[in-house]
Order: C-alpha cells, then structure tokens, then sequence
C-alpha cells in the first residue's frame, strides 16, 4: 500500500493513502491533544471537547445540522479521546470527500461551544464515567493506568472527574483549543478512492486558516518503580478483573515485535498459557 505525506504551509501534515478499487474513503483528522495535557482543574476537557465538536458550528448550528448532513450521504462518523492524541473521523462515498473535509475543518475551528449545550453534555458525560463504573472489564484499565502513574495526568481517567466536569465552561474550552489545536499539531489522514493530489489541495482549502503556534507541552513523566505494586479497587459484585504487566521497552523499539508474540503466547485468547 503506497501513502503520501505532505505538509502544509501552516505545518499541517497530510497523509493520503490511495485504494482505487474502494468507492468508499474515511477522513480522519488527528491533533496531538489528549488527557495527558490536562491538569486538575480541567481533567477531562480533551474528551468533553470531542463531544462538543458535533453540538454545532456558525455554519451548521447544531448536533442535527451535522449528524443529518452526515446520514444524508450514508456516512458514518465517530471521535475518539486518548492521553496523547484526539481524532475525528468521517467515512462515506469517495465522491463526498470534499463535502467531509469541509465539515471537520468547520468543527475544529468554528464550534459554537453553546454554554446550555455545553451544561446539557456534562450529564451525558457523567453518566459515560457511570457507565465505565460499572464495566469492570472496561474499567480495569484505568485502575492499572492508575497504579503505574499514580495522581499525574498519565494516571488519570481519560473522561475525567465528576465534579472537574460540572464546573467546566466555555472559556475552559476556548483556552484549551488556544494551547493545543494549532494547525502544526494536526495530522489529516484520508484513505479510500481518492486521488492523492486532489485531497491534499481539498485539506489545504478548508485548513489553510488554522493558525501555526507553539502548543503547549504535558508534564514530563519520571518512572521510578523499584518493587512490586498492587492497587485493589473493591466493588459490590459477583466478578473480579485482574490485570498483571510489567515495565517493558519504548513503543518505538524493534523489540516489540517478539514482545508482541510473546503476549500472544501469555494472554491472547483462550488458549494462551
């Protein structure tokens, strides 16, 4: 599979990945802004963000302008939050490409931020951290971040803290996309029937206004395990998760190809050791 990367003059990076037996084409726009940027008084805002994206921009004033323009061409669309990137992605016909590049170029840089959309998503999204409650099997995660990184932004809940969330509000946004959505820290990735030339001048056309500045860096992380660790997190049910792991290599070292393997032997699947 043969990809291009260009960047743009405000230091965009775009990587198209032409696939001409495909009609079909995902965009998906990818910014270097996670939990692992947040502090404790805004735990939570990379997320929250990504649900306020789809509440509406000036040009399509609200979550149904989007999601109806969006299953009008028979497209799906979704985001995601981790601690170090947040990405927003649409698939639908190659032939709409230039239609799904407009709209994420709108959301990432004219959202509305509507303050009662804004009140209106925090019960959403404590009722989301309710929800990972009480999925242990989804929850474990956390608890092991948790013990490995302890109270730092690495070992914090990506969706973050109850109450850090009510007291949110739109400056906490405006702020946040000021420190970390500036156009040198996207990435823009379009993969499908496409050609890759026309895609790139379709990002440069609706993301040649994102301005280039000097984002904001997260917290440096010292790692200074010298003995076991072990948290137990108690909850009223019949189930219990364990998680067990160990300090390894940096995710850039050829040794993690045996070490995958070496997983797959351990605890991949029903038959592993």
């Amino acid at each position: 599979m043969n990809y291009k990367r260009t960047i743009l003059p405000n230091g965009l990076r775009v990587i198209t990945v032409p696939m001409p037996s495909f009609e079909s084409a995902t965009v998906l726009v990818m910014v270097g802004a996670g939990s692992r940027y947040e502090n404790k008084q805004n735990n939570g805002i990379s997320h929250f963000l990504e649900h306020m994206a789809f509440k509406g921009t000036h040009k399509r004033p609200s979550a149904m302008d989007i999601s109806g323009l969006i299953d009008g061409i028979g497209g799906e669309f979704n985001a995601f939050t981790g601690k170090e990137t947040t990405g927003y992605y649409v698939k639908a016909q190659s032939t709409h490409v230039e239609l799904i590049v407009d709209l994420l170029s709108d959301m990432l840089q004219n959202s509305l931020l509507d303050p009662a959309e804004i009140d209106k998503e925090k019960g959403v999204i404590i009722e989301e951290l309710n929800m990972y409650e009480d999925t242990p099997a989804r929850k474990l995660g956390d608890v092991y971040e948790n013990l490995l990184y302890g109270d730092t932004p690495m070992g914090w809940d990506i969706a973050g803290n109850k109450d850090v969330i009510r007291s949110i509000t739109r400056a906490d946004f405006t702020n946040y996309l000021a420190d970390l959505y500036s156009g040198s820290n996207l990435t823009v990735v379009i993969a499908g029937g496409l050609d890759s030339e026309r895609a790139v001048g379709l990002v440069d056309k609706y993301f040649n206004q994102m301005k280039q500045f000097k984002t904001k860096s997260f917290e440096i992380l010292k790692e200074k395990q010298d003995k076991p660790a072990l948290l137990i997190k108690q909850k009223q049910t019949e189930q219990i998760h364990i998680a067990l792991g160990v300090r390894t290599i940096p995710i850039t070292s050829p040794k993690r190809y045996p070490l995958s393997v070496l997983s797959a032997i351990l605890g991949g699947g029903m038959s592993s050791r």
